[in-house]
């Protein structure tokens, strides 16, 4: 008795394999055939490139650039965006005029060249914020100086916890602080539209001026003998913050009024500078 199918269909297939299961997806044999010639394998290059004029800021992120489209203080030069993040702008900030260049991803990826940067399908090119000098600042309240902070993860979050406790500034040296690039727009999440970034060029001098504006000056140092939590919250306050590892450095302690700890009870003593800040100013503030 024949064991052959009769199926006239299944006469053509019986005995062999799927054409399929010995064959390769495209994309597969392309990627075989550059790992047997050795070249790397590398995205593939937009046919256009998007420009910004590097004298202007570069921000990208939903928040951050419906931030600064709301801020009647920014000119926004350029604005790239995809189809579904021109969507949710025009949800976020509907009063917004500027006419967006509806483009490809791949194209704002390409801008960007970081694998770090989140762009959310949104970028803008906007000029820079005027800032105003230190004597212009608001002789009321409380302020916040920085003392060779560098980190812009780390500086953008201080602004975002300036804007959250209403600090009238953030201070900070010409020399040895973070710029004002897309990564520290991005941690800022819109704070930079709201806190004015005010750059000195000495940091001891900065310091002597607002104490002859009458601001009392309080450092922070893990080591200090006075809690966070007692200093005097007399106004206009400033809060003086050193760089991770290094603290404050010796004169610009030295000038503070007082220097205080946060008073942690678990075994770790110390904690990141911006969420240093952020702890410190709550203290200050309640």
């Amino acid at each position: 008795m024949s064991t052959k199918p009769t199926n006239p269909r299944a006469k053509k297939t019986f005995g062999k394999k799927p054409f399929f299961r010995n064959t390769p997806a495209p994309g597969v044999q392309k990627a075989k055939e550059f790992q047997r010639s050795g070249k790397p394998l590398t995205p593939r290059t937009p046919e256009r490139v998007l420009v910004a004029n590097p004298e202007n800021d570069l921000i990208y992120g939903a928040h951050p650039v419906t931030e600064a489209l709301k801020n009647t203080k920014r000119k926004p030069v350029n604005l790239w965006c995809t189809e579904n993040a021109f969507l949710r702008l025009k949800e976020d900030a509907p009063g917004v005029t500027i006419t967006p260049e509806i483009v490809h991803p791949r194209l704002l990826d390409h801008m960007l060249k970081s694998a770090d940067a989140v762009h959310q399908g949104i970028i803008l090119e906007a000029k820079p914020l005027h800032q105003p000098r230190l004597d212009e600042v608001s002789r009321d309240g409380l302020i916040v100086l920085l003392d060779q902070v560098t980190d812009p993860h780390n500086v953008g979050a201080i602004m975002r916890s300036c804007a959250a406790f209403n600090v009238s500034a953030v201070v900070v040296t010409a020399r040895h602080s973070a710029e004002a690039s897309g990564v520290f727009f991005k941690a800022a999440s819109g704070a930079y539209e709201h806190v004015p970034y005010v750059t000195v060029t000495n940091l001891a001098r900065a310091m002597d001026e607002l104490i002859g504006y009458g601001f009392h000056l309080v450092g922070l140092d893990s080591d200090a003998e006075i809690d966070m939590a007692n200093v005097a919250k007399m106004r206009p306050l400033a809060l003086v913050l050193g760089a991770e590892g290094k603290g404050l450095r010796q004169l610009t302690a030295k000038t503070c009024h007082e220097v205080a700890r946060i008073d942690m009870p678990g075994v770790i003593k110390s904690l990141n500078v911006s969420i240093a800040c952020a702890v410190s100013l709550y203290a200050l503030t309640h």
